[in-house]
C-alpha cells in the first residue's frame, strides 16, 4: 500500500511528522507491506536561489514578521520541545533559510533510485541540526554523495527542467488534493493526515487504510496447504 507524504524540507513540522509515522510504522504489523513515497512543496518559493546575505531561522521570521529577535527565539520554543519529544535535535540558531527549489530536484531524482526517504532524512538533519545550506550546489552534492547519489547525476538534476516540472507538478497535485500546507500524508489515496499528529493518529490510519487495502490486494489468490517445501532461505 502506498503512503504518499508532501513535504517541504525547511518545515520543522515536516521533519516531526515524519518521525512520527515512523514510530507507528515501527508497531505496524504490516509495515513490510507499505511504500512511501515523498513529493514536493515549498513554503516560501519567493526566497532568493541566490543571496549573499544568510538568515538563520529567527532572523528569517524576525523580519518576516516584523517582531524582534527575541520574539522570534521565544515563539520557536514550543516547536524545539516538540521536536525533542520526537528524539531530535532543532537548532534554529544554525539553520541556514534558502530556496528549497534545488534541494526538491535533487529529491526527486534520489526518488528514481529509491533513495527518497534517505534523501529527505539527511535533508532534515544537514537543515535542522548541522545547519547547512542547501541553497549551495556544493553542499547539495555532498549530501547527496553520502546517500548514494551520483555525483554528476547530481549537478545535473538541480539544472534539469525536467526535474524542476516533476517538482511543480507534485505542489500543484497537493492543492488538488486539498492539501494547503504540509506535512500532508496521503494513505492509499483514500484517506489523509494533515500535520505532523501523535503516533497513534498515524498508527490508526495505518489500520484502517490498509485493511480495506489487503481486502483488495489479498496476499495470495490460492487457499495454501502447507508441507515440507524450500525456499531460497533454505528447506524445511
Amino acid at each position: 500500500m502506498k503512503v504518499e507524504v508532501w513535504s517541504d524540507i525547511m518545515c520543522p513540522f515536516c521533519y516531526i511528522g515524519k518521525r512520527n509515522y515512523e514510530s507507528a510504522l515501527a508497531q505496524f504489523a504490516g509495515s513490510k507491506d507499505i511504500e512511501i513515497e515523498w513529493k514536493s512543496f515549498q513554503l516560501d518559493p519567493t526566497i532568493p536561489e541566490q543571496t549573499g546575505e544568510k538568515q538563520n531561522v529567527y532572523e528569517y521570521l524576525a523580519e518576516r514578521k516584523g517582531m524582534s529577535y527575541e520574539q522570534s527565539v521565544k515563539m520557536h520554543e514550543n516547536v524545539v520541545e516538540i521536536a525533542k519529544h520526537a528524539g531530535l535535535a532543532y537548532n534554529f540558531d544554525k539553520a541556514i533559510v534558502a530556496n528549497s527549489f534545488s534541494a526538491h530536484k535533487m529529491i526527486q531524482l534520489a526518488k528514481t533510485k529509491s533513495l527518497g526517504d534517505a534523501a529527505e532524512e539527511r535533508l532534515f538533519y544537514a537543515y535542522f541540526t548541522e545547519g547547512k545550506d542547501f541553497g549551495d550546489i556544493e553542499t547539495l552534492v555532498q549530501l547527496g554523495t553520502e546517500i548514494g547519489l551520483d555525483e554528476a547525476a547530481i549537478r545535473t538534476a538541480v539544472n534539469s527542467e525536467d526535474y524542476a516540472k516533476k517538482v511543480r507538478a507534485d505542489v500543484a497535485e497537493a492543492r488538488n488534493l486539498g492539501g494547503g500546507g504540509v506535512p500532508f500524508f496521503v494513505f492509499n489515496r483514500k484517506y489523509a493526515i494533515s500535520g505532523a499528529q501523535p503516533p497513534e493518529a498515524f498508527l490508526q490510519t495505518l489500520d484502517k487504510s490498509f485493511g480495506e487495502w489487503r481486502a483488495d490486494n489479498p496476499a495470495s489468490p490460492f487457499e495454501v496447504s502447507e508441507g515440507p517445501s524450500c525456499t531460497p532461505e533454505g528447506c524445511d
